[in-house]
């Protein structure tokens, strides 16, 4: 990967990712594009100087001659941040997608920051319950049978602001109604909070599943945020008018299920607070879940582990 000079001509560099690749060397005419997107990963606007001596000619010269990345095709890396396109030019907020960890304490992340997934029964029944307080631990997901516990993971979109109710009902063009997820296929799965697993759109060369989920099809998942509450005293994480919200688990591959290969491969040793007693050791595989609004193309990590008692 490098730079390409963008002071002369306006330079077109078009590359088909891995995926793309391989969906083309089937070689039986399904291969079609469809759609494309635009990104400005490397362009900093803070460049833009609208006290330039020279005048207003210059104001963007220099975010206009900013080097761009040549196409590399890496869907996993690239396009991080994606350009869309809005008819209206009176638009003040842009929406966000945020992490709900204020609805109820089954939405938290466990203290370490993370969403735990424990890989099998064994796992389950010990990180249940930490052991100095017989408390049950917030971010755990039971990976071997999600819907024995009501912990998920949640994620609200719209328009986090104050200076807006939230009462106010969101534009259509900035409601977001489909939403992709990326996770490593080899770690795990993504299922409903009513324990459906999700169908998945492709796997990538590096083993990444892609699944979309899309408000009105996939009812599951995506769903309308009708409550118009006061963020600051409710369950609410978006403070203005807001969009839709989507909740899943994560169901823990059988590989992680059955074996420790991939924990002794790419993992960690790791100790717990659990119910067979303090510093219970565990191997843990340290991973994310990306989810990224289709419509806006704004985007977020979830930071999950995967673990199994030794």
């Amino acid at each position: 990967m490098g730079f390409l000079d963008n002071s002369g001509d306006i330079i077109l560099d078009a590359v088909l990712t891995d995926t793309g690749r391989m969906r083309l060397a089937k070689g039986d005419g399904s291969f079609k594009i469809v759609k494309f997107a635009l990104g400005d990963d490397e362009i900093n606007y803070e460049l833009y100087n609208k006290d330039h001596a020279s005048g207003s000619a210059y104001y963007d010269l220099e975010v206009m001659q900013t080097p761009v990345l040549e196409a590399f095709t890496d869907n996993a890396a690239s396009m991080k941040s994606r350009l869309i396109s809005i008819p209206r030019n009176n638009i003040l907020y842009l929406p966000v997608i945020k992490l709900n960890e204020v609805y109820d304490a089954s939405t938290k992340k466990h203290t370490s920051g993370f969403f735990l997934v424990a890989v099998d029964s064994t796992s389950e029944a010990d990180l249940n319950v930490i052991s100095t307080s017989a408390e049950p631990i917030n971010g755990l997901l039971w990976g071997e049978t999600p819907g024995g516990n009501g912990n998920r993971i949640r994620v609200d979109q719209g328009l986090d602001t104050s200076e807006i109710a939230p009462g106010r009902t969101l534009d259509p063009l900035l409601v977001e109604t489909q939403y992709m997820i990326e996770m490593d296929s080899r770690l795990g799965h993504i299922v409903s909070t009513g324990d459906s697993r999700a169908s998945v759109s492709f796997v990538d060369d590096d083993s990444i599943a892609t699944y979309y989920l899309s408000r009105g099809t996939d009812n599951e998942f995506v769903v309308d945020n009708t409550d118009t509450s006061d963020s600051t005293n409710g369950n609410q994480t978006i403070a203005g008018p807001r969009g839709t919200m989507m909740e899943f688990k994560v169901q823990s591959s059988l590989e992680l299920n059955t074996s420790t290969y991939l924990f002794t491969t790419i993992g960690q040793a790791e100790t717990f607070d659990t119910a067979a007693g303090a510093n219970t050791s565990y191997n843990t595989i340290k991973s994310v879940i990306r989810i990224t609004g289709v419509n806006t193309g704004y985007r977020i990590d979830i930071p999950v582990k995967f673990c199994k008692k030794v």
